[in-house]
C-alpha cells in the first residue's frame, strides 16, 4: 500500500512553516540564554573579591561566655555572646569598642 501523503511531496501548509520557524527561534534564544548564563556564573565566580573570614574565637571575649551570632558591617565586628550582651570591636586592632546589654 502506498502512503496518501510522501514526505517529499510539495512545500510544507503556512502554518507548519510558521510553527518551524518559531520551533527554530526558541531553539536559538535557549541556546544563547544557556551561553549567557554559564559565560555570567564563570565571570562572576572568578571575581577576585573574597568575603572577610572573621572568626569569633580571636577578639577578646570573656571566658565562660560562648558566641551566638556574629558579623562584619564597615571595618567593626559585632558579636552576640549567649550572656545577652552585644560587643562591637574594632575588625583590624581587635580592641573592644562598645558593649551593648539590650534592655537598659
Amino acid at each position: 500500500m502506498a502512503d496518501d501523503n510522501p514526505e517529499g511531496d510539495g512545500p510544507l501548509p503556512a502554518n507548519l512553516r510558521y510553527l518551524r520557524i518559531l520551533v527554530t527561534v526558541l531553539t536559538a534564544v535557549m541556546i544563547l540564554g544557556v551561553i549567557t548564563i554559564v559565560g555570567l556564573l564563570v565571570i562572576r565566580l572568578n571575581d577576585t573579591a573574597r568575603p572577610i573570614l572573621v572568626h569569633p574565637e580571636i577578639f577578646d571575649i570573656p571566658p565562660g561566655v560562648g558566641t551566638v551570632g556574629y558579623s562584619v558591617i564597615n571595618g567593626y565586628t559585632v558579636i552576640i555572646g549567649d550572656d545577652g550582651v552585644i560587643r562591637v570591636f574594632a575588625s583590624d586592632t581587635r580592641a573592644l569598642v562598645q558593649e551593648l546589654t539590650p534592655g537598659q
